[in-house]
């Protein structure tokens, strides 16, 4: 069992408890609680803000140059990976996920550390082609107080893809993790203040502020000190979000939900495609914004392939994230499962066929926990709600297509526009395909890769704006123009 940490949240560079309410943090895999911990307050969330604005404009952070802000991100890159074995069992006892998972997610946590640090040595200014008697420069400041604001499915390494652009640009961070899963969040804040305090730097530059329910998210979000708002959840809060953020006039990325594409060609490599479409939406327990939860299938090959998916799906082993040989591990709380299970009882009403799945397993060791089977279902028009909304678990709806017009009307056919995978050996097709899908990311026979080199980010309803890749610095950053003139008699009413 991992060190589980106090009833302490980071406020403004302090561990102390929070004012709000008390709530349990529980193992999916037997509904052992882990902690009962006391959210923060909406007044403590104005503490971290004005302390944060403080610190941001500290000397010692404010005029730090560069390369030195890249060297504490380097610190904070090694603590992570030094922890990574802690922060990876911690994930999975807070959210289930396989060991497997949450140990990729720890060290890809330290690699975006890193990443930044470097896309931050090499970052330059711009100077800018002059129209006059004057040297013109387009330079990058801080915004101040950055809100992050992050979802339960993977704490750890969503939250490095905030904290560190973020700390790069100069600026200070209020992070709020999700109820459900705050333990790793706040491990990750105390590898952060120790990397900040031997440096001597402000402590208030990372609160770390869990909450329940929207009511501190939104808190932070509508503090007049906060100039940016980092958001990755569902569609609906982000929206309101987007709100608060137009507003107020100033800038937020979201990213939000999604009901991904997965293409399968006639002509595929099929045993690769089994492969990846299984991989694309039930790894994770189908708990991915970019689940490939939608499969079309051509329809000269569509009853050979689901029939094999089907058999195959069957055997997928499912068990706790402790155990090495668990594939689908369970869903993040007992609440969450009954979500799911929901919809799929809405799938049976429209007329659905579940074809495998479609249930909780029974018996040891499953009584106790969030388990949920992965489930395929066909024979729904793709316009039902299973088919358009976000179900984010282990739930794949399938339908067969006739062409390529056919094909793309279809992956098309919902609000979101995340991610899409192709399995095809026809590289042209895959082109055409990969252009005319409406998708922020699109995977050709693979699927759920990541680079923190590579942005990321959606069309349509899930979302706005990009994380990752070296531009994220700079969306943390204001922009400002100076113009220096060069001439002894620079304005026409000069004497």
């Amino acid at each position: 069992m991992p060190r589980i940490p106090a009833d302490e949240i980071l406020i403004a560079g302090q561990w102390r408890r929070g004012e709000g309410e008390l709530v349990e943090t529980v193992d999916p895999a037997d509904g052992t609680v882990l902690a009962a911990l006391h959210t923060a307050s909406e007044r403590q969330v104005d503490e971290a803000a004005r302390a944060a604005a403080r610190a941001a404009a500290d000397p010692a952070w404010r005029d730090l140059l560069p390369h030195e802000r890249a060297r504490l991100l380097h610190r904070i890159g090694d603590l992570v990976e030094e922890a990574a074995e802690e922060l990876a069992a911690l994930q999975t006892a807070d959210t289930g996920k396989t060991l497997a998972e949450t140990r990729a997610l720890a060290h890809s946590a330290a690699g975006t550390f890193r990443y930044t640090a470097a896309a931050l040595e090499t970052a330059e200014e711009a100077l800018t082609p002059s129209r006059g008697p004057y040297v013109s420069l387009s330079l990058h400041e801080p915004i101040g107080v950055v809100a992050a604001i992050n979802p339960w499915n993977s704490p750890v390494a969503s939250d490095a893809q905030k904290l560190a652009p973020a700390l790069a640009a100069g600026n200070a961070v209020v992070l709020k993790p999700a109820q459900w899963t705050p333990l790793v969040s706040l491990a990750l804040g105390r590898l952060i203040s120790a990397a900040l305090a031997e440096r001597g730097l402000p402590a208030a530059l990372v609160s770390v502020l869990p909450g329940g329910g929207s009511t501190i998210g939104a808190a932070l979000a509508r503090h007049p000190l906060v100039g940016r708002i980092g958001f990755t959840g569902g569609t609906r809060t982000g929206r309101e979000l987007a709100e608060v953020a137009a507003r107020k006039l100033v800038p937020a990325s979201l990213e939000l939900g999604g009901k991904s594409p997965t293409i399968v060609t006639a002509d595929a490599d099929l045993e690769a495609a089994l492969a990846g479409v299984m991989f694309g939406v039930f790894s994770s327990s189908g708990q991915s914004c970019v689940a490939g939860s939608r499969l079309f299938v051509a329809r000269e090959l569509y009853d050979e392939f689901l029939g094999a998916l089907v058999e195959r799906v069957r055997a997928l082993r499912v068990g706790p994230g402790t155990d090495p040989a668990t594939q689908v591990a369970p869903l993040v709380h007992h609440q969450h499962r009954a979500f799911v299970a929901d919809w799929v009882r809405l799938a049976r009403e429209e007329g659905g066929r579940v074809l495998c799945g479609g249930s909780a397993p029974a018996g040891e060791p499953y009584d106790r926990g969030a388990y949920y089977l992965p489930t395929v279902i066909d024979g729904l028009p793709p316009t039902a709600r299973v088919c358009q909304e976000e179900i984010f678990g282990p739930v794949l709806v399938a339908f067969p297509y006739d062409d390529e017009d056919d094909l793309v009307r279809q992956a098309n056919g919902t609000v979101y526009g995340l991610a899409c995978g192709i399995w095809t050996r026809d590289p042209l097709a895959a082109w055409r395909l990969a252009r005319r899908v409406e998708a922020g990311t699109v995977w050709i026979n693979t699927y759920k890769q990541f680079s923190i080199a590579t942005p990321f980010g959606g069309w349509k309803d899930s979302g706005l704006g990009t994380e990752k890749g070296r531009e994220a610095i700079r969306a943390y950053q204001r922009r400002k123009s100076v113009y220096w003139g060069t001439s002894e008699n620079p304005l026409p009413w000069a004497s």
